[in-house]
């Protein structure tokens, strides 16, 4: 395409893609691509992804490993982003995944993950779900409650699981994305362990799971996991759940991928295989969301208000959890005009950014919201009968859309 840039000018702040630069143009690069040029040939919003970013962090986890041990696994979360080409990428690097739905695990399959490499999560897998994984020959199915044990009992005998264990461990992140402590809609607790055990008639029992959270900053929490589970039994596998928390302010510095690695294997016992879930980390700061700006209101005394194409039906992760975020405009970074960037959408709560500093912002200028790779396409809705984004890979200077953009006539598909 168009856009690819050669001298290499400026880098930009961490929560940006690896490689990411400002050109001689002025504009911001990601994956060799000039985001400008982006939103002019795939349209606004637009979800950019600059690929060698995440083989890099891929890497970077398995490197990480090899250097201290032969028995590990490493699980990408699904749910950050479900999409077949991200599959693709992560099953040519050797990363296996955790699917927590029928649909994660179809996509994962489509994406080239092996059935034998995925682990199946969740507190109420369906019965039709729990069939279809076992027809497709899942690798291990993670069992979260008793009643989920009657089922796989009934319908899949021999199957491999891990048990998953709520280790009463609270992680220092936002409540909404805990999941480790006592009150928790997942998992056995620890005191139930043993009648779970003694249920289990035809299963295999490979391993024990458990899982704390995500954004996760302190790593000594994760330490602990290993130490807790390790008291319960012996086992082949321990899945030491908790996702690294990735950067999405410039003020934000997450540890490094060898200090997270070397926590979870600090007290894990030595030959047992310690599986890995890196969460967000291994997309989140990957991508960018590209919007064009639509209206500029002052409100005298107030405030001023930079609406965009997009919001809250693209990310609503700022409205769910107060999440925050930066923003720039694509061809001048920097600036003084303090406003709050808005959404679209037909609700006062339309917020993506409740305070931000833009370079005179325009109609007609191109925004982008660094680090979100995780959880936008992965949440994004119709809310307003809006089409959902288009998916944008870029490489070496070349753009390739690898989910293509809603259409209104996609929007009555599935009527009848």
């Amino acid at each position: 395409m168009s856009g690819r840039m050669t001298q290499d000018t400026a880098a930009v702040s961490h929560v940006y893609p690896i490689g990411s630069r400002i050109n001689e143009a002025g504009r911001l690069e990601v994956g060799g691509c000039d985001v400008v040029e982006l939103a002019r040939e795939f349209g606004t919003p637009a979800y950019v992804y600059a690929e060698d970013d995440i083989r890099t962090r891929a890497r970077a986890y398995l490197d990480a490993f090899r250097a201290r041990t032969e028995h590990f696994e490493v699980v990408y979360a699904s749910k950050a982003f479900p999409c077949t080409a991200v599959f693709r990428l992560l099953a040519e690097e050797g990363i296996s995944a955790d699917v927590a739905s029928g649909g994660e695990l179809y996509l994962a399959l489509k994406g080239g993950i092996p059935a034998e490499r995925c682990y199946f999560h969740g507190n109420n897998k369906t019965e039709a779900e729990l069939r279809y994984a076992v027809e497709q020959g899942i690798g291990h199915i993670v069992a979260d409650s008793f009643d989920e044990l009657d089922r796989l009992e009934r319908i899949a005998p021999g199957q491999r699981i891990l048990l998953r264990v709520t280790p009463g461990i609270e992680a220092d992140t936002h409540e909404k994305i805990q999941t480790g402590q006592v009150d928790s809609k997942f998992g056995f607790q620890i005191d139930d362990l043993p009648r779970a055990l003694e249920r289990i008639e035809t299963l295999e029992v490979r391993g024990l799971h458990a899982h704390i959270g995500s954004q996760i900053f302190d790593l000594d929490p994760l330490e602990r996991i290993a130490e807790v589970l390790s008291s319960l039994g012996d086992y082949p596998l321990l899945n030491l759940g908790g996702g690294l928390a990735i950067a999405y302010t410039s003020d934000q510095r997450p540890p490094e991928v060898d200090e997270y690695v070397e926590a979870l294997l600090a007290r894990a016992p030595e030959g047992v295989t310690v599986l890995c879930e890196p969460g967000r980390s291994l997309v989140g700061n990957a991508g960018v969301t590209l919007y064009t700006v639509g209206t500029v209101k002052e409100v005298p005394g107030v405030r001023t208000y930079v609406a965009v194409d997009g919001g809250m039906a693209d990310n609503p992760r700022p409205m769910l959890y107060g999440a925050r975020y930066e923003a720039t405009l694509a061809d001048r970074f920097g600036g003084s005009t303090e406003c709050r960037v808005v959404g679209m959408h037909c609700e006062s709560g339309d917020i993506l950014l409740p305070e931000a500093v833009l370079d005179d912002p325009r109609p007609g200028d191109v925004l982008v919201m660094p680090a979100t790779g995780a959880y936008g396409h992965a949440m994004a809705s119709n809310y307003n009968a809006v089409p959902r984004p288009p998916v944008i890979f870029c490489s070496g200077g070349d753009a390739r859309v690898v989910v293509r953009r809603e259409t209104y006539e996609d929007l009555a598909r599935r009527d009848v």
